[in-house]
């Protein structure tokens, strides 16, 4: 089991580090009494639990029972890491006065309640497996950070896209980052024995791809999609829709939508379909 104390100052940012923490898949408890961590460490280890990742988060405010936390660790038969979040005195003061937060020590002078907290934590700090400094960063950037400590070289992405076909005459979808329209493509419906089939169903499906339009439109829609999901994932987008749209929504849009989510869900991305209006009955065009 992969095992993260998240500590540090108060103000520094480590709500923040366990909301990611909970982005890469970890259970995550925060403000846990140190004197309850050995037995929360036990239960995740016994074989029936489904814990594998597990980040807590322990703070001065606990009080006195913070004392205890080395000594707890030391007696910890698990290995572990230490992930320390710090902020210049500056820094913390100025966000203390924004959000008009009472420091965690309850002092009525925050200056002298920090001094207190940072000597009270010099300990875990000398500690601490990494130490992020949040002064100047923005909340993008310590996510990058504890992302690249923790996850290390493997992808990670917390994208969730859907693949969405719809019929343009049932009106547009309202909810939807990329549109498509394929229209411009042979309709099935005019050839009888297809007309009461939808994307779904393999003949569609081939007779729409027997066009070359729609083989080239494909490859393009393929590379347009990959080419931006990075940029989604960047800027720490989680869902993203991707709408296909055809006349009545049940013959080439289901088809394109299909091939677009058999190729996304091969390259490994969460990823679900929709299919709006394929159901719904045929009417004269």
């Amino acid at each position: 089991m992969e095992f993260i104390i998240v500590t540090g100052m108060s103000g520094a940012g480590k709500s923040a580090a366990l909301r990611f923490l909970e982005d890469l898949d970890f259970y995550c408890v925060d403000n846990l009494p140190p004197q309850l961590i050995p037995t929360l460490v036990d239960i995740c280890h016994q074989g029936s639990s489904a814990i594998d990742k597990l980040a807590l988060g322990i703070d001065i405010r606990g009080q006195e029972q913070f004392d205890e936390l080395t000594a707890i660790l030391d007696g910890l038969a698990y290995p572990f890491k230490i992930l320390f979040l710090d902020a210049k005195d500056s820094v913390l003061l100025k966000r203390y006065k924004e959000t008009r937060r009472k420091h965690p020590l309850l002092s009525a002078d925050t200056t002298q309640a920090i001094a207190r907290e940072r000597e009270r934590l010099s300990e875990i700090r000398s500690r601490a497996t990494n130490v992020i400094d949040t002064s100047f960063i923005l909340p993008k950037e310590l996510k990058e950070r504890v992302t690249d400590i923790f996850l290390g070289d493997k992808p990670f992405s917390n994208l969730s896209i859907t693949v969405l076909s719809f019929g343009f005459k049932h009106g547009m979808p309202t909810d939807t980052d990329m549109m498509f329209d394929v229209r411009f493509i042979p309709n099935p419906f005019y050839v009888p024995e297809l007309r009461e089939k939808t994307g779904n169903q393999p003949e569609v499906q081939e007779y729409v791809m027997s066009h070359e339009c729609a083989v080239v439109f494909l490859e393009k829609l393929k590379d347009m999609v990959d080419y931006t999901i990075p940029f989604f994932i960047k800027e720490d987008k989680n869902q993203l829709i991707v709408s296909v749209g055809c006349t009545g929504g049940k013959h080439r849009s289901v088809t394109l939508a299909n091939k677009l989510y058999d190729h996304l869900s091969a390259q490994g991305h969460n990823v679900l379909i929709e299919h709006r209006d394929s159901e719904l009955p045929n009417r004269k065009r």
